[in-house]
């Protein structure tokens, strides 16, 4: 009767080790979306242990709920929704939950899990940089920027799309600019990709700034990642603008030195002179009176 109680303990406890409470499976934390140009990454935290595993889930208010088949029972802490959220306009929500690792199995029905906030493609995902070429005009008086539209994550048909195809007409463009070495900023917004800008100073070097800006969004979410600067040439450079501070300032000493040395010749050539009509005078004989 005692064997059979130990057996019975015996079995119980190698059950027990075989299907884990939900206790050891520990919950995701840190869940957060992570997207740029809808390129829509979820990520969280810790790593796992290899006693368990992670998957997601992601679903609409009304939906039901959806699995991509790259995060399903997996020991990576990042799933790719990008493909996934096929709706920009709808507000996702996704639960990470803590399971056992592929191949094993478990008794439980509901898994621990972690749910993250909610996500629209549409109003909170950042856009990048653009990139934009500039053209002076023949007075001088006006430049046109020509702004490239940043590619998305998203396709359509085989091609992919761009940030203009995303948001149609909301999108625009925000162009920061002033002169060269200027602390003095003026703003121009526009519709299009083809930016005028007239009024400018001929002879004059501009520095451009451009981003995206979407007025339809959340304050925080209406301007893109600024470009990277670029500046119109100067067809009347200082010598600061052509050379250097380093460069200038030897220029300065080289000709305070060779000027030094001038003076200090002239002076010695002079005591020289004085010198020799001195003793010119002392040695010169004098007259009988």
């Amino acid at each position: 009767m005692v064997e059979l109680k130990a057996a019975a303990l015996l079995l119980i406890t190698f059950c027990l080790s075989a299907h884990p409470a939900s206790g050891s499976y520990p919950r995701a934390q840190n869940v957060t979306w992570k997207s740029t140009n809808f390129k829509t990454i979820l990520t969280w935290e810790p790593k796992p242990s290899a006693n368990y595993s992670y998957t997601v889930e992601f679903y609409t208010a009304n939906g039901d709920k959806q699995r991509n088949r790259h995060c399903i029972r997996s020991q990576s802490t990042a799933c790719d929704l990008s493909s996934s959220l096929t709706d920009l306009n709808a507000y996702y929500t996704a639960d990470v939950m803590s399971e056992p690792p592929l191949g094993a199995t478990s008794d439980l029905v509901e898994f621990p899990h972690t749910s993250s906030p909610r996500f629209n493609p549409y109003k909170d995902t950042d856009i990048s940089r653009p990139d934009f070429k500039m053209m002076v005009s023949e007075d001088k008086k006006k430049i046109t920027l020509y702004v490239t539209d940043p590619l998305t994550a998203l396709f359509k048909d085989g091609r992919q799309l761009n940030i203009r195809d995303a948001f149609a007409d909301q999108l625009q463009y925000k162009v920061t600019y002033g002169k060269n070495k200027s602390s003095g900023k003026k703003v121009n917004t526009s519709v299009t990709n083809v930016i005028e800008l007239s009024g400018l100073d001929p002879g004059q070097s501009y520095c451009f700034n451009v981003q995206a800006y979407i007025p339809s969004r959340s304050i925080d979410k209406q301007l893109g990642e600024m470009s990277q600067a670029q500046c119109s040439d100067n067809d009347n450079p200082s010598i600061f603008e052509v050379y250097s501070v380093g460069v200038v300032a030897a220029a300065i000493f080289l000709v305070l030195l060779l000027i030094g040395l001038v003076i200090a010749v002239t002076v010695i050539c002079c005591k020289r002179r004085k010198n020799a009509l001195k003793r010119g005078k002392e040695e010169k004989p004098l007259r009988d009176v």
